[in-house]
């Protein structure tokens, strides 16, 4: 792939960041440090080194013994540990050569050959850098690429005697009270360990696995052995601190305590629906406790900190130590493959019936708010060092909630897709299948065919053909509702009303531009350029100058 002009100026315009690195070539950088820049790059997200630029952007060109690019991969190759494969191509710009080095992420730890290994992140102020990895962050680092778990390793210097048998009577327990595997009940304490992988043999004798440390170990134990390990909730009304609890107890006993301190705090109305009457919580239990035990199983056991559980005026925040792992991003938490940072310790709680056993917990989450009428789940605080989803205390929409669950009555339980447009429909009133791909996370292709079986089923209405097709919430949902004169504000009108809507705002104004008939008609550009058009071919308007500065005047 060759970098254009405009290409390598636009990456150099952006400025130096956690995936783009610029280095002085003026008095020839030594191998050394060019080496240690593509290893900082490769143990972190990958990226672009351009070489022959200063860090304030400046272009100084690369060094004469630079000049010939191609001597620098195998450089690197033979420097690095185990062995970075990168591309490089000379450059121009500002009359000046300059090295476009690309450095892939790699899927293990890399060092240079004499042992140096570091990474980048970004300082307080924005800027990055670039710092050693310490021997403790190996583990992170590697579990978050898929590499161990964390979650299965043997803790030898622990004894399975050690462990608090009460603990197996809460696994059966939660068993019984969620729904796991009911198979589980028959085994004997040690079989359900061994089956759970909660001890392991090890140089003879049985210990317990991390896993089976955080499920059946003591308060003193996990002290001990996992000092990062602690779950604090909190409720707080304005600046008033409520409820301050910290728990450094066995997961499913602290899971016990933490649950009931939260549905004391949910409050229910409910409302009539045909023959039924449907609760409306203010914070959805199962969106709860799928929320709270994501946050415990796929938490970084290796960085201190504590799973935050915090309700406030605003709303309830979940958040944890740890960012999302390898492959799971913003823009992607829909539809990505499930995955964990502790496999061991995810499966255990499954299988235990905790959470979700397809791995789709994530859908219950949004469900809980969507349903109700509520924002989505918004996880928009996470960063690199914490994962944190807040749910918005919000009320309800009760005859979005009234229109859900008669479809449920018909249907079956609703896609998250579906609830994820209405819900922005409800919001923003018409919007194109490019404005909801984003949101649905899907391409636009799957929220066609997703937005066409609402069509078919009666809640959505559709506008207009091709890319510039909208849609809006359906004649007989706002009829439902109550808001029959909305519904016309936002179908909007008929072709003739257009017209002669467009007819006396050129009377008014002696003309109108295409962006004016689109706001005017509450269309979008590309179907106020077709009814323009359409109106100049039956002689209604004429055009007057060209490209983008044209505007109509009757004809």
């Amino acid at each position: 792939m060759n970098t254009n002009k405009h290409e390598i100026e636009a990456l150099i315009q952006r400025g130096e960041s956690v995936s783009l690195e610029f280095k002085s070539d003026l008095k020839r950088l030594p191998d050394r440090e060019l080496v240690a820049a593509v290893v900082s790059l490769a143990n972190t997200d990958g990226g672009d080194l351009l070489l022959g630029v200063e860090d304030d952007g400046t272009v100084t060109g690369l060094h004469a013994s630079h000049l010939n690019v191609l001597g620098i991969p195998p450089l690197i190759a033979n420097k690095t540990n185990p062995a970075i494969s990168v591309r490089v191509e000379k450059c121009e710009s500002t009359g000046k050569s300059i090295a476009r080095i690309r450095v892939p992420k790699s899927q293990q730890l890399v060092s240079t050959s004499d042992g140096f290994l570091v990474r980048r992140r970004l300082k307080f102020d924005g800027t990055p850098e670039a710092v050693p990895f310490y021997p403790h962050e190996f583990i992170q680092r590697q579990s978050s690429l898929g590499l161990v778990d964390p979650s299965a390793m043997v803790l030898e210097e622990v004894d399975s005697g050690q462990l608090d048998p009460l603990q197996r009577l809460r696994i059966r327990s939660a068993i019984k009270k969620y729904g796991g595997e009911q198979s589980l009940l028959a085994l004997a304490d040690d079989e359900l360990d061994g089956a759970l992988g909660l001890c392991r043999e090890s140089n003879g004798a049985r210990h317990p696995t991390m896993t089976g440390l955080l499920v059946l170990g003591t308060e003193e134990l996990l002290r001990a052995h996992v000092p990062a390990y602690e779950v604090a909730f909190q409720v707080l009304q304005r600046t008033d601190v409520k409820v301050n609890e910290f728990f450094r107890k066995p997961l499913l006993e602290t899971f016990e305590e933490v649950d009931p301190l939260f549905k004391v705090r949910v409050e229910e109305e409910e409302i009539q629906v045909g023959l039924f009457r449907v609760p409306v919580p203010n914070y959805d239990r199962r969106a709860f406790r799928e929320a709270f035990v994501n946050a415990l199983v796929h938490r970084d056991f290796s960085r201190l900190g504590a799973v935050h559980v915090k309700i406030t005026d605003d709303g309830l925040t979940i958040s944890n130590p740890g960012g999302f792992v390898e492959g799971v991003r913003l823009d992607n938490l829909l539809v990505v493959d499930p995955r964990s940072r502790n496999p061991l310790l995810a499966d255990v709680i499954k299988r235990i019936g905790l959470a979700e056993r397809t791995g789709r917990g994530i859908d219950r989450i949004y469900e809980g708010m969507l349903r109700y009428g509520r924002p989505a789940p918004d996880y928009s605080m996470s960063d690199e060092f914490t994962v944190s989803v807040q749910m918005v205390n919000a009320a309800a929409d009760l005859d979005f909630l009234k229109m859900v669950v008669e479809q449920e009555d018909k249907l079956g339980n609703m896609p998250i897709d579906s609830l994820i447009i209405l819900s922005r429909l409800r919001e923003e009133r018409r919007l194109t299948t490019a404005d909801l791909a984003p949101s649905v996370q899907k391409s636009e292709t799957n929220v066609r065919i997703t937005l066409e079986k609402l069509v078919e089923t009666g809640f959505l209405e559709p506008h207009g053909t091709g890319r510039g097709r909208t849609y809006t919430l359906s004649a007989a949902l706002y009829r439902k509702a109550g808001k029959k004169s909305e519904y016309i504000r936002q179908a909007g009108f008929a072709p003739i009303q257009q017209e002669q809507m467009v007819l006396k705002y050129i009377d008014a104004h002696g003309s109108i531009k295409r962006a004016d008939a689109a706001d005017l008609c509450r269309i979008s550009p590309f179907q106020a350029t077709r009814l323009l058009k359409r109106m100049e071919k039956n002689d209604l308007v004429k055009p007057v100058g060209q490209g983008r500065g044209t505007r109509y005047e009757r004809k």
